[in-house]
């Protein structure tokens, strides 16, 4: 019976302590609890800082020649004479390639007598007219005549200009594809001959860069064939024609065909090795070790090895009473020094340099909140520091923690150049301005506290942790 009213009263007990914390669960809180506030969050901060960014843009570009020709005959024959050795420099005039003419030559021969006889004709004419001996018909007819025999003459003479190939401008030839006795087709390819006082750097930009690409802008150029050196070249020419299928923009530029400027520690110093040896390269094999002015260089005549058969040389055809060439008269005569480093079909990695902002205020990358279509930044501020507006949204806000020194504020800024994890920030920011640089994707409202965390201290004690540990377990 006693056992019974145990249970009985084990029983209620129970119910009454039950129903007690029920209550006191669903009751509504008192607010002596109020302020404690919300739990600060934890945030990575920075700050808004000044540094030199260059508005600039990378391409990869091709060395081209500023001249280059394939001299090709205009006409079948064989070959006569070589005016040239393999990789010499010429100049603008030189005979280059001379073809069998012997049929041509007979032509002019045969021109200038038939003109020798017409204007003895006509001078015979002239003096029976002026004696009323002949009719003036006969004193037009040889005029006519003389006439027919001056083009027939012109006529001769351009087919015996045509079987020589001569360079047109001072430069460079290549390694040829003919040798003396050989016959050549029309067309067929002789001697490649490239004018490398200066080179063009061919290259291409996106579309968005065409109203930042300006005639006379100055790039950089790095080549791999010469690491650690620095090459700066001027936009020549711009394309306006943008390609189609790469949405692109040709630019062209003007490289001197200098050894370049070094880009690393030891900017004094002289040429490497590599480059003095290309230099070197570039000068004929007999000419090496004879030191020749540049200007003798260019009008001199290349000195050829013993080696080569150039043939015979014959003389030119105003020698035989040809007039002067149209082409003799256009040609090209300046160059420049050939004996630079650089050579046509570099692999170039190019700079577009458009402008340099010595003090643009810049921003972490990882700062930057897209929203919208609108750019933000969560500014760290006092509670104190947050406008009339932003406090009166935050009101509804439980009430911030004691000893609270930071909270958030969202401000939206405009972007300018990304450089090396940085954005410049062109409106918006201050210098010194204290920003969220991790952590804000929780800040859904201005005036959230904000804790900050020192990223990197919390890893390293926790690791130096069992380090100590170990060493302590060893020495025991």
């Amino acid at each position: 019976m006693a056992f019974k009213k145990l249970h009985t009263v084990v029983a209620v007990v129970g119910i009454v302590g039950a129903s007690t914390l029920a209550w006191w669960l669903q009751s509504p809180k008192s607010d002596v609890a109020a302020p404690t506030g919300a739990r600060p969050l934890g945030v990575e901060i920075g700050q808004v800082k000044k540094m030199a960014l260059r508005d600039d843009a990378e391409a990869v570009g091709t060395l081209r020649s500023s001249q280059n020709i394939m001299l090709r005959p205009e006409v079948a024959g064989r070959v006569l004479a070589l005016g040239f050795a393999d990789g010499a420099r010429v100049r603008a005039g030189q005979v280059l390639v001379q073809m069998d003419d012997t049929l041509q030559r007979a032509e002019v021969q045969q021109s200038l007598a038939q003109m020798s006889i017409a204007k003895a004709n006509h001078k015979r004419n002239q003096e029976l007219v002026a004696q009323n001996f002949v009719s003036q018909r006969s004193l037009d007819e040889s005029s006519a005549a003389l006439q027919v025999t001056q083009a027939q003459l012109g006529l001769s003479c351009a087919r015996l200009e045509r079987m020589r190939l001569i360079a047109p401008f001072n430069g460079v030839v290549g390694i040829r594809n003919v040798n003396v006795g050989d016959y050549v087709k029309d067309g067929a390819d002789l001697i490649n001959l490239e004018n490398i006082g200066s080179l063009y750097v061919d290259y291409r930009l996106p579309e968005r860069y065409q109203t930042k690409v300006m005639p006379g802008q100055v790039i950089e150029v790095k080549l791999d064939a010469f690491s650690g050196r620095m090459f700066k070249a001027k936009v020549e020419a711009v394309d306006p024609l943008i390609e189609s299928n790469g949405r692109s923009i040709g630019v062209r530029a003007v490289l001197a065909n200098t050894s370049g400027e070094p880009v690393a520690a030891g900017a004094n110093k002289p040429p490497t090795a590599p480059m003095q040896a290309a230099s070197a390269a570039a000068q004929p094999a007999s000419s090496v070790s004879v030191k020749v002015s540049p200007e003798a260089k260019l009008t001199s005549a290349p000195v050829v090895p013993p080696s080569v058969d150039r043939g015979v040389v014959l003389p030119s055809p105003q020698s035989l009473g040809c007039p002067a060439n149209t082409f003799d008269r256009t040609r090209i005569s300046s160059g420049g020094e050939q004996n630079g480093p650089l050579r046509p079909g570099m692999f170039a990695r190019v700079t577009a340099v458009f402008a340099v902002k010595p003090n643009a205020l810049v921003v972490p990358e990882e700062a930057i909140v897209p929203q919208g279509g609108k750019q933000f930044v969560i500014k760290a501020v006092e509670p104190s520091s947050l406008p009339v507006a932003a406090a009166s949204g935050a009101a509804s806000a439980p009430t911030l923690p004691p000893e609270t020194k930071l909270v958030s504020q969202r401000v939206e800024v405009k972007l300018g150049i990304r450089r090396g994890g940085q954005v410049e920030i062109t409106e918006g920011l201050a210098e010194g301005d204290t920003i969220v640089v991790a952590g804000q994707q929780r800040l859904q409202k201005d005036g959230s506290p904000l804790r900050v965390v020192e990223l990197g201290r919390g890893p390293a004690n926790a690791a130096s942790a069992p380090a100590s540990a170990a060493s302590q377990a060893a020495s025991r």
